[in-house]
């Protein structure tokens, strides 16, 4: 996790009541909430199933750019409340919705802040803006996401059938073989998930809390087939997103134009920036100052 010795650092937990139960989400914020002069940036990381390390260097917005920072782990996920034993309608994007709108209102920052989503955390942040038009929200980031399932599953199908013919089977075994599944994406995110080398230590940590000894596959396994994107899109309701809006992808990324072109076309105040050395976590790689530099300086701009 990349800290300054001159940017505060406070972790903690908030408590979360859901469908009448008791629940607690991890929280980590860099900078100082009480003295802010920009509005915080959220940071929405990816998955289901990964942690806030997987948004890790979103850190560098508090120590280069003066922009507090939150990151957190979503319910089900590392420090975070989990629960192995619910059924499929327990899952939700309102589940995840109410976590981060509780979160926002413990740490008294609901009424200015930015959103950073990534891959599903831009589904989530893109759906908060649709479905809560929260008037706190002043932009929108979705770095490396997808407008919709379907489009989602036919880029991996196409980036898939570039890899040699072994990692193709592994990744077909999906989540019921974790280890042969871990070594497919291992061979598919070489090529479009981080091009860093050696592979970053915060998103190698994020991904063994689904496949790593000990990891806990729930929240991975739990919205396939059921209740969360099966199915879903967005794009016919992106009109009624009435925030700034800026699209990131990378030349490399999962999130292939055609993936993300539907934001560009429909979000009525939108700006879309393809980062040419980056794949799927663009701020873990080459253009990673870059993408600081492109959501510090997004996040000034009139709302």
């Amino acid at each position: 996790m990349p800290e300054s010795s001159d940017v505060p650092v406070k972790e903690g937990t908030v408590p979360f009541t859901y469908k009448g139960e008791q629940f607690e989400t991890y929280y980590k914020v860099f900078g100082d909430l009480a003295n802010r002069t920009r509005p915080p940036v959220i940071g929405l990381h990816g998955g289901h199933g990964l942690v806030h390390q997987a948004v890790a260097p979103l850190a560098d917005l508090a120590a280069s750019h003066s922009i507090p920072v939150i990151l957190y782990d979503q319910f089900g996920n590392g420090r975070s409340s989990h629960v192995r034993d619910k059924p499929p309608d327990f899952w939700s994007i309102s589940l995840y919705i109410d976590e981060l709108e509780n979160l926002l209102v413990h740490l008294g920052v609901q009424d200015a802040f930015d959103i950073v989503g990534h891959s599903w955390g831009g589904v989530l942040g893109a759906e908060v803006a649709v479905r809560r038009q929260p008037k706190g929200l002043r932009h929108l980031v979705l770095a490396d996401s997808l407008a919709s399932y379907e489009l989602w599953e036919k880029s991996v199908m196409q980036l898939m059938a570039t890899l040699p013919k072994e990692a193709q089977e592994d990744l077909m075994v999906g989540m019921k073989d974790l280890k042969r599944y871990r070594e497919g994406l291992r061979q598919f995110h070489a090529k479009h998930g981080c091009l860093k080398q050696p592979f970053p230590e915060d998103l190698a940590y994020a991904l063994d809390q689904i496949f790593g000894e000990g990891g806990d596959p729930t929240v991975a396994n739990a919205p396939l087939g059921l209740s969360i994107l099966n199915n879903w899109t967005i794009i016919d309701r992106l009109h009624l997103i009435e925030v700034p809006t800026l699209v990131i992808n990378g030349r490399l990324d999962i999130a292939q134009d055609f993936v993300v072109a539907p934001f560009f076309e429909r979000i009525k105040k939108v700006k879309w920036v393809t980062l040419e050395n980056s794949s799927h976590t663009p701020f873990f790689e080459d253009d990673r100052e870059r993408f600081m530099q492109l959501v510090s300086d997004f996040c000034k701009l009139e709302a």
